[in-house]
């Protein structure tokens, strides 16, 4: 046994025992002989392949298989809010204050944040236009951006979007990458679409007195908002796809939580602190990581639930033949 094939079997722990057991020497066949002759790492395309699909069996085998097909919706549902939050901001960023209130700023710009802005705007008309696996390279960039925008502004002294604002657009982005391999032309637009109705919304309802103070007034106001229109539009889905049988749009309410919890971080915070007096660094901090602790719990707990209901015997309503009890 080689290292590759080594790794290819350590990979093949993502799928339950008794499937590696049946078919496992034939995946791990499979991609030997597809592999490059000197190659000793599987591909990372191979390797995400492997654990999508353990992760496919592993729900196959709890009798969760709709949890995936309501993932893909609820980052749909991301992508879109992500978008329509970069046409917001990316809108401000363009209106610094005016030189007269001594507040620091970019040059034309309002702070660095307008690069993170400009990729989330980038990867919607990618979206629109470019096949789902361009595309997740284009939310890749845009996510990288936004994580390496805190340390770039530190190291240059420029201002840049608060913490509590980029963290949920990295949280939003994260999900966004579970979008579907196909989706219709019109879905496809629907993060392109957002992100220009909130562009204009911008320009036309914000006014320029008003977008010195913006990041501010996104933190108190505007991103609780956002969170709680999320929730209601997951809310609506979910029912409204039950009514047909439907079960994803409940999943991608579920899955929907993290996020939701991430742009209600700064409501949340000021609810649980003082009644009085300014949101602390420290109170955001912690009701960020109760969120992020909440949130994948409500996931793996709903999880939990449906695979012990699926898997519990139902009653046939046939009598048994011996003693006449039904089952």
């Amino acid at each position: 046994m080689n290292d590759l094939e080594r790794r290819y079997l350590r990979l093949l722990r993502a799928y339950p025992t008794e499937y590696r057991r049946t078919r496992g020497a034939e995946i791990v066949g499979t991609y030997l002989d597809l592999a490059a002759p000197a190659q000793r790492w599987p591909a990372p395309a191979d390797a995400a392949d492997l654990l999508l699909g353990g992760l496919r069996q592993r729900l196959r085998a709890a009798g969760v298989t709709d949890l995936i097909p309501g993932v893909r919706l609820a980052a749909l549902l991301a992508l879109v809010t992500a978008s329509a939050l970069a046409g917001v901001w990316g809108t401000a960023e363009l209106h610094p204050p005016p030189v007269e209130w001594g507040v620091p700023h970019v040059g034309p710009f309002v702070s660095l944040g307008v690069v993170a802005w400009a990729a989330w705007l980038l990867a919607a008309a990618v979206i629109a236009v470019a096949p789902s696996r361009v595309a997740r390279w284009a939310i890749t960039f845009a996510l990288l951006l936004t994580v390496a925008l805190p340390p770039v502004a530190a190291a240059l002294g420029a201002p840049r979007p608060p913490l509590m604002v980029l963290l949920p657009q990295v949280v939003l982005g994260l999900l966004g990458l579970a979008l579907p391999d196909r989706s219709s032309r019109a879905i496809r637009l629907a993060p392109a679409l957002s992100a220009l109705l909130a562009a204009v919304a911008t320009e036309f309802l914000v006014g320029l007195d008003a977008v010195g103070t913006y990041y501010g007034a996104t933190l108190e106001i505007f991103l609780p908002t956002v969170g709680g229109l999320l929730l209601v539009v997951g809310a609506l889905l979910a029912t409204g796809l039950a009514l047909g049988g439907d079960t994803r749009g409940g999943w991608a309410l579920v899955t929907l939580l993290t996020p939701i919890g991430f742009l209600a971080v700064p409501g949340l915070a000021d609810s649980f602190g003082p009644a009085y007096g300014a949101i602390t660094f420290a109170e955001l901090a912690v009701t960020a990581v109760a969120v992020a602790l909440a949130g994948p719990a409500a996931l793996l707990l709903a999880v939990a639930l449906r695979s012990r209901r699926t898997s519990s015997p139902q009653p046939s309503g046939q009598p048994c033949p011996t003693c006449g009890a039904r089952a």
